[in-house]
């Protein structure tokens, strides 16, 4: 399906032809590419409000700064669709997340305009500022450097980290605050609440705006007129309001808030602002899926609805014959509930993912047991650990890729003092078409070389349930991890009763001739399928579902290379220093040989696409397992004939 922008944006092929336009067409340029925005997203799907809410702001910023010369950063890629549109990228938009198309978040090697890879949040501003420290020293004073942060990206650690820094640098930096009181859900804490207090106090902004006007008409010197605004400006502050006091504290010139939305103030603002040296910020306010009024009410179920009705708004959902199994996030989102019902001591904790994890069916049923803590995961393993340490069973959600920021607490505040916090990892594996910077692949190198950590892997709905059931028990001292993927699972019937499994114990599938399967987790069902598929061709491989990484089950392994010289290792994590690994280490120690092959993520990075693509790329769906299984069977027979 052919998709046409409109009149003046169809003449953009770059921020040179948008310059080349008036000010006053900044207005109909905004409009078509809202509009063009809604054309490709509603058909081609992908993430929807956040680049709405920034149109203006897109069109204004590549309007006024020298783009790619003057360094543009997105914090988060979510925002950027009008920027990749801006920038060459029109009549490729509609391959934007899939396979071999265009990435959906900001890539440095997929245009020079994208100066920083930004799939996840609160990192503008560190990057933004080391680019202008560089400029600084390489004497390049003309070179502007903005980071576009939204007020969700801002409660980070990380954030506050490069302004505090940011302040005491001399370094040309603009960072503009794009507040919309939301992330993918609405934003919570105190700087929520901060931020709405600086948007309501007009006095001291249309009293500045009104002196730094004036002062600048006078015929004294542009220069000098400032100079004596700027003095008259800090008086202000103090006499009637409190606005800028945290982000001038941190020695930001704040400016601001403005209507995010009116693109002739943004261009006009920030023309001004490129005149002004150093560290600053400038607030602006947006309406996440600015235009698209379906957007503007339900910002959360826009975030990234899928493919849908322009129209009439309607959602396309697949339509099925017969009863699909449940997302594997929403059997965790049940589950907790159930066993909060019979444990009072059950909490979850999840860093700004309520909806995304399922826990937000726990904060609804029971908001004092269930906490959303921002964009914020350090904050949220330390905080789950201060809760252990008081006798709690918290079960903190965070998506694989979104737990490599919190490593450290992992290992200081929880494993070192062997606290039994329960981490359930959301989106492990390959998640998709948000690419390689969201993929999971590393969670289970990165957890299994800690001490006193247990890590696991469901291979169905009914293994969630009876790990996370055995993970909150007492008799569990542990810290637990709990890995699964992103979708559904595989059991209709999942609601099955809970039981207790053995920490550290597999259990085995089918046994076999000649070839051993060893899986981890949901790929298991891959390796199933494949066993049913050279079943007609007399191969007859066992299958193990080892459950644990760590502790590995010994005794099921010593039963296994007793028995099979053909090994196959099956994961949906790196293949280096993953669960194969832990199943070479285990030969090594023990003396055993055989022929292993480990079956997993390779060592290099996934780029996007469907999940079903990128299994078959790298090898690790049915027909990737049964293809290997058919060599190691080759390669039996031969030495039997031999």
């Amino acid at each position: 399906m052919e998709i046409l922008p409109g009149n003046l944006l169809k003449m953009i092929d770059s921020p040179a032809d948008l310059k080349k336009l008036s000010k006053d067409q900044m207005h109909t340029v905004a409009n078509e590419l809202r509009q063009y925005i809604v054309d490709v997203v509603s058909v081609y799907g992908g993430h929807f409000g956040a680049s709405l809410g920034v149109v203006e702001l897109s069109v204004a910023l590549h309007y006024v700064f020298n783009t790619p010369y003057d360094q543009l950063v997105w914090d988060v890629g979510h925002q950027a669709y009008g920027h990749k549109i801006l920038t060459g990228r029109r009549d490729n938009f509609p391959s934007n997340r899939k396979y071999d198309g265009l990435s959906g978040f900001p890539k440095r090697s997929e245009s020079e305009y994208d100066t920083f890879g930004v799939g996840h949040s609160s990192t503008s501003i560190s990057a933004a500022l080391g680019m202008a420290m560089a400029s600084h020293y390489k004497g390049e004073k003309d070179r502007q450097h903005i980071a576009v942060i939204g007020d969700g990206a801002l409660t980070a650690g990380l954030a506050f980290e490069a302004m505090n820094h940011a302040g005491i640098e001399k370094s040309n930096v603009l960072i503009i605050l794009n507040d919309n009181n939301m992330s993918i859900d609405p934003n919570v804490g105190a700087l929520k609440e901060y931020l709405t207090d600086i948007t309501t106090s007009h006095t001291y902004n249309e009293l500045r705006d009104n002196v730094w006007k004036a002062l600048g008409k006078l015929p004294i010197g542009k220069n000098y007129s400032r100079e004596m605004a700027s003095k008259v400006e800090a008086s202000l502050k103090g006499l009637v309001s409190k606005s800028s006091n945290l982000f001038e504290a941190l020695q930001l010139r704040y400016f601001g808030p403005i209507d995010g939305h009116n693109v002739t103030k943004l261009i006009d603002t920030l023309n001004d602002l490129k005149d002004i040296s150093g560290p600053k910020i400038l607030h602006i306010k947006t309406v996440k899926g600015k235009g698209y009024a379906l957007a503007e009410k339900d910002q959360t179920k826009w975030h990234a609805p899928g493919l849908f009705d322009k129209v009439t708004g309607e959602i396309l959902k697949k339509t099925f014959d017969a009863p699909q199994p449940p997302k594997y996030q929403d059997v965790f989102g049940h589950t907790i509930i159930e066993l909060a019902e019979n444990n009072p001591k059950i909490m979850g904790v999840t860093p700004a993912m309520p909806s995304g994890s399922s826990l937000k069916f726990m904060m609804d049923k029971m908001p004092d047991r269930a906490f959303d803590v921002g964009i914020c995961e350090q904050h949220a393993v330390t905080l789950s650990a201060g809760m252990a340490t008081q006798g709690l069973r918290v079960f903190c959600n965070i998506y694989s890729s979104f737990m490599q920021r919190a490593y450290d607490m992992v290992i200081h505040d929880v494993a070192i003092q062997k606290l039994p916090v329960i981490f359930c990892l959301d989106r492990a594996g390959l998640v998709g078409e948000d690419g390689p910077t969201h993929h999971g692949c590393y969670d289970i190198a990165f957890m299994r070389c800690i001490p006193n950590i247990v890590v696991s892997a469901p291979m169905n709905e009914s293994e969630l349930r009876d790990l996370m059931y055995t993970a909150q028990l007492e008799t569990n001292e542990y810290p637990f991890v709990i890995r699964y993927p992103r979708g559904e699972g595989v059991l209709i019937d999942w609601k099955t009763p809970m039981k207790e499994i053995q920490i550290g114990k597999g259990r085995k599938l089918k046994d076999g001739d000649d070839i051993a399967i060893l899986t981890f987790g949901h790929p298991g069902n891959f390796a199933a399928s494949a066993i049913r598929d050279v079943k007609s061709e007399g191969i007859n491989p066992a299958h193990y579902d080892m459950r644990f990484a760590k502790p590995i089950d010994e005794e099921m392994l010593h039963e296994v290379f007793a028995k099979y010289k053909k090994i196959i290792t099956v994961e949906d994590g790196t293949v280096v220093g993953g669960f194969g690994s832990a199943i070479l280490e285990f030969m090594n120690a023990f003396g055993y040989k055989a022929d292993v092959k480990i079956m997993g993520i390779p060592d290099r990075l996934v780029e996007h696409g469907t999940p079903k693509q990128l299994y078959d790329e790298i090898g690790l769906d049915a027909n990737g397992i049964a293809t290997e299984i058919r060599k190691m069977a080759f390669i039996e027979k031969m030495i039997t004939t031999a």
